[in-house]
């Protein structure tokens, strides 16, 4: 099983936003960090957050996602998400590449290495 943890930041005054994913296969522990392009919100950079960091993932069996977005989380176990259909369609296409994907909520707290790493690509962007 492959565990991901994603999380998004956005600088809200000129919507800059950023995503931070850490990656477990097998123990081993691999950080990825990217800066996104601009977001409308918080929800938006998570939703695209979310999809860069799939798109990152090498093909193993099962996926487990924590993410402390909780309209993430709800849009994908529901497959659906008022204002953001399109990028939750995009989440369930690359999702069908695994037989099991478990999709988890977590409080912020308990994503802090997601959380710096996206922090650190939003700080690198604004340079």
């Amino acid at each position: 099983m492959m565990t991901l943890y994603v999380d998004a930041a956005r600088n809200v005054h000129d919507g800059q936003s950023a995503v931070g994913a850490v990656l477990i296969i097998n123990k081993q522990q691999q950080q990825l960090k990217k800066a996104l392009p601009q977001s409308a919100d918080n929800h938006e950079a998570e939703f695209m957050g979310l999809i860069w960091s799939i798109k990152q993932l090498p093909m193993v069996d099962n996926l487990q996602i924590y993410t402390d977005s909780k309209i993430v989380a709800d849009a994908i176990q529901k497959k659906y998400a008022k204002h953001y259909q399109s990028y939750v369609d995009q989440i369930m296409t690359l999702l069908t590449e695994y037989p099991l994907v478990l999709v988890n909520w977590i409080p912020e707290k308990q994503n802090q290495g997601a959380h710096q790493l996206a922090m650190q690509a939003l700080k690198k962007a604004k340079r």
